[in-house]
């Protein structure tokens, strides 16, 4: 099978831009009843369910199908006959007849097959977190401003009907003035388990293409059970639970309480560590962060494990505000939401909301991006790749200061956030969820990470903390084969 060189791709897109500057303004915009044709790039469980989302809405097609599990595409070629089946995205963006492509491949697959894409002359959709690390998803922006393509992240609540109204009712000013924000993601070990440590590697499966699979992702060898999936929990293709739920719920924040002011964070702190399973994953399954964004400070919660030993409930925060992911802490009151709906409570009296509020979760995301493929315009996209690309940035470096960090130490964290107390409140919750858990911090190997300092404008890390293992973080070494260059 011929691979396509980065050359072909930007030789072929240069062509195509050639040809589309060529064209007047009318002929550049699709018309309303021309079908976007779309492919479909990794066909796990959220790529089969971007194909059942994206297939109900008008004026699409289905043309191409990729994945280098042999199981995922086959199921989905069988239901999907007349699509173009391949293993090889690089064959799926020689086709012509494709207009644009749907990614949710693992995240380390993200951003090369995003900017390949692009310099094949196609619109992306991309899943969230945008890339694998800080530098590679700036080079996906980098693309789509250079191509001058439509490209939409997949955090799907900024198209949810719910963040106006929150934003509507923050501004009558009834709650007063901003003075934090609270993030958790408390997932119940019913849904995140242990994923197994095999004495021996796994043995690859035979009906995925390794070589496809790892793209540019080390070689490495894996001691989990399962080789799906469970790559989130592995430095070399996910990025933990902080890079699987974080973007959506930093997302929030950018877009409701901070109005997507604030691209990143001037300073950054995160601690935890991987306790009670010892398994095969080495991202972390608690874990605390502080973000410094110079105007409304944001602390965040990572839970995966139970509210107590023994029991499989979501752990809890503040009792009534146990199932927000979003806590928007104001002079006068709060609110508290999470996907598709909240609350707005006074401080005086946190029983009884104020204001309810009730979304869809985003059910219209995927006709958003459809609209600006027609229109063009990429400030018709709810979620431009531009912004977040800074939502998963904040993950990105939350989890460098984690995989910096030293044995934990209470007086050494408190330090980090000196008398502030939604710090303080946020140290204490992780130490009393580990207790609850029965971890033994100093036996389980707790980590407390450097506060990070960060040069906003050039997206590097600045300070004593930036050290070069620090710096390396921010980007990754490529597989020979499948680097992403500097010049995309």
């Amino acid at each position: 099978m011929s691979k396509l060189t980065r050359r072909h791709f930007v030789q072929s897109s240069a062509a195509l831009a050639g040809s589309a500057l060529a064209l007047g303004p009318l002929q550049k915009v699709r018309g309303a009843n021309d079908d976007i044709r779309l492919a479909f790039i990794g066909l796990g469980r959220r790529g089969g369910a971007h194909i059942e989302w994206f297939g109900k809405q008008q004026g699409t097609r289905i043309v191409g199908l990729c994945d280098p599990d042999e199981g995922s595409l086959g199921k989905w070629a069988r239901k999907h006959p007349e699509a173009q089946a391949e293993k090889d995205v690089r064959k799926i963006l020689e086709n012509k007849d494709v207009d644009a492509v749907v990614i949710a491949t693992c995240n380390h697959w993200h951003c090369l097959s995003g900017i390949w894409a692009l310099q094949a002359g196609k619109d992306v959709y991309v899943e969230k977190p945008i890339g694998n690390n800080v530098w590679e998803s700036r080079k996906l922006v980098e693309a789509a401003r250079k191509y001058n393509k439509i490209v939409q992240g997949g955090t799907q609540q900024r198209s949810d009907p719910l963040q106006p109204q929150i934003k509507e009712f923050l501004d009558t000013g009834k709650l007063g003035k901003i003075q934090y924000v609270r993030l958790n993601r408390f997932l119940r070990s019913g849904a995140r388990r242990s994923i197994g440590r095999r004495d021996t590697p796994l043995p690859w499966p035979k009906q995925v293409d390794k070589d496809l699979w790892l793209g540019p992702a080390q070689d490495q060898e894996i001691y989990r059970e399962n080789l799906q999936y469970d790559w989130h929990w592995d430095w070399n293709t996910g990025a933990g639970e902080l890079g699987n739920w974080g973007p959506h719920i930093i997302d929030d924040c950018r877009n409701v309480a901070l109005r997507d002011r604030i691209a990143l964070p001037k300073r950054v702190v995160a601690g935890g560590g991987r306790f009670v399973w010892n398994d095969a994953g080495n991202t972390p399954n608690t874990q605390f962060i502080y973000y410094d964004t110079g105007e409304v400070p944001v602390v965040m919660a990572v839970h995966n494990l139970p509210m107590n030993a023994g029991t499989d409930r979501d752990d809890i925060y503040l009792r009534l505000r146990t199932r927000a992911f979003l806590i928007i802490q104001c002079e006068n009151g709060y609110y508290a939401g999470g996907k598709g709906g909240g609350s707005a409570y006074m401080n005086d009296d946190i029983r009884k909301p104020i204001k309810k509020f009730k979304g869809d979760g985003g059910g219209g995301h995927a006709a958003n991006f459809l609209q600006a493929v027609r229109s063009r315009r990429r400030e018709d996209l709810n979620a431009e790749i531009e912004q977040i690309h800074y939502s998963s940035a904040w993950c990105h470096l939350g989890n460098i200061s984690y995989r910096l960090g030293q044995a934990y130490n209470h007086d050494q964290a408190m330090e980090h956030v000196k008398g502030y107390g939604p710090w303080e409140e946020l140290v204490e919750g992780f130490e009393k969820h580990c207790e609850a858990n029965e971890v033994n911090l100093a036996a389980a190997g707790a980590k407390l990470g450097p506060m990070l300092e960060v040069d906003v404008k050039n997206e590097t890390l600045v300070g004593p903390t930036a050290t070069a293992e620090a710096k390396a973080l921010l980007t990754r070494k490529y597989r020979t084969g499948y680097e992403i260059t500097d010049n995309v």
